[in-house]
């Protein structure tokens, strides 16, 4: 039964929060929102909030291991995992603009969960400071779209004319979908936590395993459709967001909501392989125009090691 809690909480996951977007963004048109202010705000939070409603609930529900690993193991496997795939499938094309803009924040990111990691616990202090990051960088990302003055594509407003006029129907998508993500992580944290006693395998590995790559659905989804699409630039601009996203955002609100103390197993090996592959992400978008498709099997690889090796361990 374990199983089918557990499958059943990444499935509610997902379609919350996809409900949650759709609704939230038809909100924030309707009220006039610019689409640049949606896109940096709605759908960064939103392809991130079953990472932060996980981590918040395991936090409460005292598994400091699941709600630390599921950040960390999200962020290796946004990039070895889903940016290896898109890869793969269709060589992944790099905004050389984005990555001028947002490299050097994702690169902050992970040094700044690196200092959490060795400071050993997550405070409301180091949360009140995350947050503020977060608001910095969305600031500073949304001055720098405006100066840019990028044009709105005519054919997607058209598309959301409709949309923008169900404001009732909104509210409720909304809603319906904030509410599904909330079941969700309470099936997925309470079944992972059984599951880690049931095998004797640790939270952290559970969470840093099944949790991560589970909550990092709604990025796979994306990023394999974009690759599929041949739109591979969203595909990375997706990953570098949704990393910066789940430091700033997960790690502080968790930290605000709930303080944790950081597992010493994520020291050891978890939060270095998260800093080797954002620098190999770095490293691969810098080199040329493009992440090859080699490339793209290097990052596989080096997860398909990296999962094996947490398997090994945990034996």
């Amino acid at each position: 039964m374990v199983y089918v809690f557990l499958i059943l909480g990444l499935v509610l996951l997902v379609a919350g929060g996809e409900s949650f977007v759709r609704g939230s963004v038809a909100i924030a048109r309707r009220l006039g929102m610019s689409p640049l202010l949606i896109g940096l705000t709605l759908m960064g939070f939103g392809t991130s909030l079953p990472e932060m409603v996980t981590s918040v609930q395991a936090a409460l529900d005292g598994a400091p291991g699941i709600a630390m690993g599921n950040v960390v193991g999200s962020n290796i496997a946004n990039i070895l995992l889903i940016l290896g795939v898109a890869a793969v499938l269709y060589p992944v094309a790099v905004d050389r603009g984005v990555l001028r803009r947002d490299g050097g924040v994702l690169v902050l990111s992970a040094l700044v969960t690196l200092a959490i990691v060795l400071i050993g616990a997550l405070g409301r202090i180091a949360g009140i400071v995350l947050i503020a990051m977060l608001a910095a960088y969305i600031t500073r990302s949304y001055l720098a779209e405006r100066q840019s003055n990028i044009a709105r594509d005519a054919e997607e407003e058209s598309a959301h004319t409709a949309v923008r006029n169900g404001v009732a129907v909104s509210l409720i998508l909304a809603a319906v979908g904030l509410g599904l993500t909330l079941l969700g992580a309470r099936f997925l944290v309470s079944s992972a936590i059984e599951l880690a006693t049931a095998f004797g395998i640790s939270e952290t590995v559970i969470g840093l395993t099944v949790v991560a790559v589970g909550t990092s659905l709604p990025e796979l989804v994306t990023s394999v459709i974009a690759a599929v699409r041949k739109h591979t630039d969203l595909a990375l601009g997706n990953i570098i967001g949704s990393n910066i996203f789940n430091t700033f955002a997960i790690l502080g609100v968790t930290a605000l909501v709930q303080p944790i103390p950081v597992p010493a197993e994520i020291i050891r090996l978890d939060i270095w392989i998260m800093l080797a592959a954002t620098v190999g992400l770095i490293a691969f978008a810098y080199t040329a125009r493009r992440i090859e498709r080699w490339e793209g099997a290097v990052f596989l690889l080096a997860y398909a090691g990296y999962i094996g090796w947490l398997g090994l361990s945990a034996l």
